[in-house]
């Protein structure tokens, strides 16, 4: 795991290893990562029938641990079978947001999950930001695979939401832009290789 405090020679070398990575993104992911939430937001609108902020709670419950493919049936499954395929814990949460709990109420909204929402929900929000696994190894300039991130940890989660906010006003963008372009291309880039994580 990365120190909580780091030194600015430290945090700058995050910085630009997510304007790199923003660099070396296509045009064509570089406009899939501009619409990203959009998408989804069109998502959370669609399934919970114009409740976008259920929906997108709904959705941000369901995403732990789970890819966007299987994030999105999941989120589909709800509405249409009810809520299942995760733990008990998160089908629980599922289960009070469709109730009518709000989901700032329902959800951690300091760690990933709470901010996935907010990015769902206004995809033009200048001030979440998106840390998961990806967006932790963007920043670091190297690949964990299935190694632990200490991301439940705010003071780290904070640090590279951080990083990314300084890139983002740097490059012009709001940062849940640049955390999506960079998270495509980083996921593509695995994805082509052939990436098989190691465990560390």
């Amino acid at each position: 795991m990365i120190p909580f405090k780091v030194d600015e020679e430290t945090r700058e070398g995050y910085v630009q290893n997510i304007i790199e990575a923003f660099g070396q993104a296509t045009e064509a992911q570089k406009q899939r990562g501009r619409v990203w939430y959009r998408t989804a937001h069109d998502l959370a609108n669609l399934i919970s029938d114009g409740n976008v902020r259920e929906g997108s709670g709904v959705i941000a419950a369901l995403s732990a641990n789970k890819s966007w493919k299987e994030n999105e049936r999941l989120a589909r499954g709800a509405y249409t079978d009810g809520p299942s395929g995760h733990t008990r814990d998160n089908i629980r949460k599922v289960e009070r947001i469709i109730l009518g709990d709000d989901p700032e109420d329902v959800l951690p909204m300091s760690a990933k999950t709470g901010h996935f929402f907010r990015c769902i929900l206004d995809p033009e929000d200048p001030d979440p930001v998106v840390i998961d696994r990806h967006a932790h190894d963007i920043a670091v300039n190297e690949v964990f695979g299935n190694g632990d991130r200490g991301l439940e940890s705010k003071q780290r989660y904070a640090l590279l939401a951080h990083c990314y906010r300084e890139a983002a006003l740097r490059l012009e963008e709001i940062p849940s832009v640049v955390q999506a372009i960079t998270w495509v291309a980083h996921t593509e880039r695995l994805a082509g290789v052939g990436f098989r994580p190691k465990n560390r």
